[in-house]
This record gives structure tokens, sequence and C-alpha cells, in this order.
């Protein structure tokens, strides 16, 4: 159960407009990206949302991992895109290969502001062995 969590926030993204409206092509990238730093896809699911009054839909793009879950989110509005990686390192430590697709996945969106945080899950701690 033990894993890494990865989480970034991007604001103000350079990027082709694209790459926050087009569900396959991005979808298709995360599955490329996953691969390339040596994952393992075992489901996706790709979506796109209606435009609104404020413009084009945005995209939720998830692979599903053997070693757990990569999830993006994008509101092309704002120039905003949520980035989720998670890894469990049960069967090996995996940590560097979700560095890896996590900055694969920045510097696709090219934002001017970026949030990153880190979370180990599924330690155990002093307190809670008791």
């Amino acid at each position: 159960m033990q894993g890494l969590h990865l989480t970034a926030d991007l604001h103000q993204c350079c990027c082709e407009p694209q790459w926050l409206v087009d569900a396959a092509l991005l979808g298709a990238r995360c599955v490329q990206a996953v691969h390339t730093v040596g994952l393992q896809t075992v489901g996706r699911l790709f979506h796109t949302f209606p435009a609104t009054e404020h413009g084009p839909g945005g995209v939720t793009a998830t692979v599903l991992l053997a070693e757990s879950h990569l999830c993006v989110h994008t509101w092309p509005e704002q120039k905003a895109v949520t980035l989720d990686v998670y890894v469990c390192n049960f069967g090996g430590d995996h940590s560097g290969k979700a560095h890896a697709l996590m900055a694969a996945l920045v510097e696709l969106f090219q934002p001017g502001h970026t949030e990153q945080h880190r979370l180990h899950r599924g330690e155990l701690t002093a307190q809670a062995q008791t």
C-alpha cells in the first residue's frame, strides 16, 4: 500500500490550445508518457465537457496504471490544469517514474505558475501503529 502521490496545479498555461480541449489527443499523450517512463497502462477514460458561456469545455483524462493512476483535468477558459499521479511502491519503488511522468506533463502544458505537492501514503507512523 505504500506509495507516492504527486499533485500539481498549473496556472497560466501557454501550451497549444488543443491540449486543453481535445480529450482524445490529450489522452493519447498521457498514455504515451506513461509508457515512456516505464509504467503500465491497464485502463483509460477520456472525457470532453460541453462548452459553456465562458468558452470551450475542458477535458478529463484518466489512465489506470498497474501501479495506480494518472488523472488530468483541464479548464481552458482559465488556462489551468490539475495533475494527479499516484504510484504504489508495493512491488518496487516507482517514485522516480512518478516524478518523470509529472515532469513530462508539466512541460506539455507550459504553465506560468505551478503549485506542486508530494504525499507519501500508506506509511504507518509510530502513533498509528499503537
